[in-house]
């Protein structure tokens, strides 16, 4: 069974192409690329759980590789970069707002019975496993630390 997400990305790359859009063209490829490769190296058609953490890894390069251009003053790679973060967004699932996730994680806190810092990775383990999808580990890691304090 071929991924949701990755069919319409191709879709995507189908009518950027036909539209002459070519930065989200070539945006588009470059997710397609990942996909591929990942498919390619492991020998098997990707489900959309993994087409998302492929996304998010994706997500979290142009991230850091903008952040990175912004400070050497490259501002045409920095708009690259983020372009192509807008582009992975609109693939990834809704993320959470800051009160929805901070009230996810304080429901977390209660099952689980723990109020110490010192248990931040058995906190984060759970966290991630239940949010993974629709909040980004940093946030959930600074939400977490305010709640633990």
């Amino acid at each position: 069974m071929v991924s949701a997400i990755k069919e319409r990305i191709l879709n995507d790359i189908k009518k950027a192409m036909k539209e002459n859009h070519k930065e989200r063209r070539d945006a588009l490829r470059m997710i397609s690329s990942a996909l591929k490769q990942v498919e390619v190296d492991e020998r098997k058609n990707l489900e959309d759980k993994e087409v998302i953490l492929i996304l998010k890894k994706a997500y979290k390069q142009r991230l850091e590789a903008a952040e990175a251009y912004k400070k050497a003053g490259r501002e045409d790679l920095y708009q690259k970069e983020n372009f192509e973060m807008q582009v992975i967004m609109e693939y990834l699932p809704e993320q959470l707002g800051e009160e929805d996730l901070r009230n996810a994680l304080e429901k977390i806190l209660n099952e689980i019975g723990v109020k110490s810092k010192k248990d931040m990775g058995k906190i984060m383990g759970a966290a991630s496993k239940t949010l993974g999808e629709v909040a980004d580990s940093k946030r959930i890691s600074e939400i977490l630390k305010t709640l633990l304090e």
